[in-house]
């Protein structure tokens, strides 16, 4: 087999591999005893931060479904500052390349925490959670051509770094948001968030969610992130993460082909810690084993 470069360029996000883990499912600490080197990942993502601390949702917040996870978070956290001294840090030991998920309550909040986290040192690149809810109007930034353009243009005024918009499944056209975002200046995409989903107790009458409604991952919502990345990669001339039910390296490279120039893993993770490392290696054998010298040149090949 032939030796294959693994490595690849989004918009100025160098990376070593393609696969990285999504926001929200992945964090790190001082003591952490994970079965890997987390060196070896393409990169490492935060979960997605605020300015201020948030509590989150309700009680309960998970539950399983058919294939897959529903989940209802609220993304809690502690905010900007105690990411900077407390997670950042353990982050940079971990991987080199570091990206840090940021949410808001609005676009003066996107901006205001791209402008605070550019004069942070090792930070690789920011992800625009573009599909959480802001919690003034409960407005989706992401279901809106118009302030999904706002949103990363007034990021890209105070931001260096490279800025990836993260859409969401949840609207009658992807592409449309995906103009949108490359109007505005973002120099990659990742798709998609989590679908809209509900689970209720037949025996109490209930939502089981706390907040009722949640958002869908895994296995289930694969075939849907893997047309939406085809249809944005014959759409608009950006890099683009595929997200979406990524259980093994048969997965990663279905969304390679599709279009997407490197994945991000969330779900499987959750119930196999070492699926990234076996997702990195699987990419690589299947190259190695068709006869390609770069993961480039299988990207959008379907």
């Amino acid at each position: 087999m032939k030796k294959v470069d693994m490595s690849i360029n989004l918009g100025g996000l160098q990376l070593k591999n393609p696969v990285m883990p999504a926001s929200g499912t992945f964090d790190l600490f001082e003591d952490n005893n994970l079965p890997y080197d987390t060196k070896v990942l393409g990169a490492v993502m935060t979960k997605s931060i605020f300015l201020k601390k948030r509590l989150g949702n309700p009680l309960p917040l998970i539950c399983e479904s058919t294939s897959g996870l529903i989940n209802a978070l609220g993304t809690p956290g502690e905010g900007v500052e105690y990411l900077i001294k407390n997670k950042l840090p353990i982050f940079r030991k971990a991987n080199q390349t570091v990206i840090v998920s940021i949410g808001g309550d609005g676009v003066k909040e996107y901006k205001l925490l791209a402008e605070r986290l550019d004069k942070v040192e090792g930070i690789a690149a920011l992800e625009l959670d573009l599909s959480c809810s802001n919690n003034v109007d409960n407005i989706i930034i992401a279901r809106d051509e118009f302030l999904t353009e706002q949103t990363v243009a007034q990021v890209k005024e105070v931001s260096t770094k490279p800025i990836i918009a993260k859409l969401s499944a949840n609207v009658t056209d992807i592409t449309k948001i995906a103009r949108a975002a490359q109007r505005g200046g973002v120099d990659i995409l990742s798709l998609i968030n989590t679908v809209s989903a509900m689970a209720i107790d037949i025996k109490t009458k209930k939502a089981v969610l706390g907040n009722k409604v949640g958002g869908l991952s895994g296995p289930a919502i694969k075939p849907i992130a893997l047309k939406m990345v085809w249809d944005v990669a014959h759409t608009v001339d950006l890099p683009i993460i595929g997200i979406g039910g990524i259980s093994n390296s048969e997965d990663a490279i279905e969304f390679l082909l599709a279009g997407a120039s490197a994945v991000e893993v969330g779900t499987a993770a959750l119930i196999n810690p070492l699926v990234m490392l076996e997702i990195i290696q699987g990419i690589e054998k299947y190259l190695g084993q068709q006869g390609y010298s770069s993961l480039e040149e299988i990207i959008g090949l379907a």
